[in-house]
């Protein structure tokens, strides 16, 4: 007999958020920024290998400032009222600097990485509550479900924004409206701002912190002595501590593709509407199967869907070594489709089963450490790689090793039910 899910206010207003942030994801992390950044650093006289290089290393610093406080800021935010004001103090600093990013000038490059810092510090560090939430706002029976159709409802949600950006950046370009390219990449910027923000609202209205630990004096010390317990202790949970070094290595190999995809594109010479238009179709493509990764994952279990997802990114990375044509760029685009949001639904609901849920901010801070630790890796190597040899393919192509690893160590992974009692690894 099928199960049927009536979706509650709460739980429709937790998925409502990633209609709202993907617009970040897909106009700044991956497409129309990338875009106008490299065309910046090209008038400036940076050549392509480096100013690639010089995206990997910004994404690396900033993922290694959240992931410095992001354990400490979760550990805090598991008492008390403490979630809601991390993520909304994220979640400003966000829309504020992406708004930001349409004053800086097209030729000042360098200004347009240290914005993008502020905004993806931002959007990332919201993301790390707002993950932490999915323990407040659901069961763990519909976790994989609600989380997958969350990715999906941001997938599609996403391209509404796109659209609307693809279309002024291609009708500036073609002389059609009285505005330039650069200033038609700038209302993008703005327009994703404003999408953020208007839909969170029910994010603030509705979702609510309901496990968490009383307040007691010395907050900051008490947090502190928590988490040092919390270091300690974290390898008696087995499942959840092989998970954290599964997930280490293959969310790096995610992470980087997603965020250096546009990048890599414009090594390869294909065209800015060629990009936007590919992009545009994985957002598409992406929606309806994330939302399967979660039906199937209640079929064969998460674990088995996780397996699948890092298989698909072991033929990503070899099929990016070849790549040639404009036709080999959209092959390979649609097959980080078919799993990008199934593996990240999968692995934050996963390990939403995991965590002791009055203890999930601290857990999830330890969730966010790995991946950002992890995404420091995959970009510094694309980028030392690109610039030793000069080809961005084979820089790609070395993110293999990374999905080959957290394959081999999830499946030494116990299943969540097995995770009852802390259990020492062996």
């Amino acid at each position: 007999m099928r199960m049927k899910f009536h979706y509650t206010k709460e739980e429709k207003s937790w998925m409502l958020y990633d209609w709202a942030s993907s617009a970040y994801s897909i106009i700044i992390t991956t497409a129309v920024f990338p875009i106008f950044y490299k065309a910046a650093a090209t008038e400036a006289g940076v050549s392509a290998a480096n100013s690639t290089a010089y995206l990997g290393y910004t994404i690396a610093i900033f993922t290694f400032i959240l992931a410095m406080i992001g354990p400490i800021l979760g550990t805090i935010a598991d008492y008390e009222g403490m979630k809601k004001r991390f993520f909304t103090a994220f979640f400003f600093l966000g829309v504020g600097a992406t708004a930001a990013l349409a004053l800086i000038p097209a030729d000042e490059w360098l200004w347009l990485l240290v914005c993008y810092t502020l905004a993806a510090l931002g959007s990332t560090g919201a993301n790390v509550f707002y993950d932490a939430f999915i323990t407040d706002v659901t069961t763990e029976e519909k976790m994989n479900r609600v989380s997958a159709r969350g990715f999906g409802l941001g997938y599609i949600g996403s391209t509404i924004p796109f659209i609307i950006s693809i279309a002024i950046i291609v009708l500036a370009q073609s002389g059609t409206i009285p505005v330039s390219p650069v200033n038609a990449s700038r209302i993008a910027f703005l327009i994703t701002a404003l999408w953020w923000g208007l839909f969170a609202i029910p994010m603030f209205r509705h979702v609510h912190q309901r496990h968490f630990l009383k307040r007691e004096p010395g907050l900051v010390g008490q947090s502190f002595r928590r988490l040092g317990k919390t270091i300690r202790n974290i390898r008696q949970y087995k499942a959840l501590f092989l998970f954290l070094v599964a997930y280490f290595f293959y969310i790096d190999g995610v992470g980087t593709i997603i965020s250096m995809s546009t990048a890599y594109g414009t090594d390869l010479g294909i065209g800015t509407v060629s990009l936007l238009i590919v992009l545009f179709a994985t957002q598409v493509v992406a929606a309806p199967f994330a939302i399967l990764y979660g039906r199937l994952a209640e079929k064969f279990g998460a674990k088995r869907m996780l397996y699948v997802g890092i298989s698909v990114y072991i033929i990503v990375c070899t099929y990016a070594y070849f790549l040639e044509t404009v036709t080999d760029f959209w092959i390979l685009a649609m097959l980080v489709a078919t799993s990008q949001g199934g593996i990240q639904a999968l692995s934050r609901s996963y390990f939403g089963k995991l965590v002791p849920k009055q203890n999930s901010n601290e857990f999830f801070g330890f969730y966010n450490i790995f991946g950002k630790f992890a995404s420091i890796m995959g970009p510094l190597l694309v980028g030392v790689t690109a610039q030793l040899t000069g080809d961005s393919s084979k820089g790609v192509f070395s993110l293999i090793v990374l999905f080959v690893i957290g394959l081999i160590i999830l499946s030494r992974v116990p299943e969540p039910d097995a995770e009852m009692e802390p259990e020492t690894v062996v």
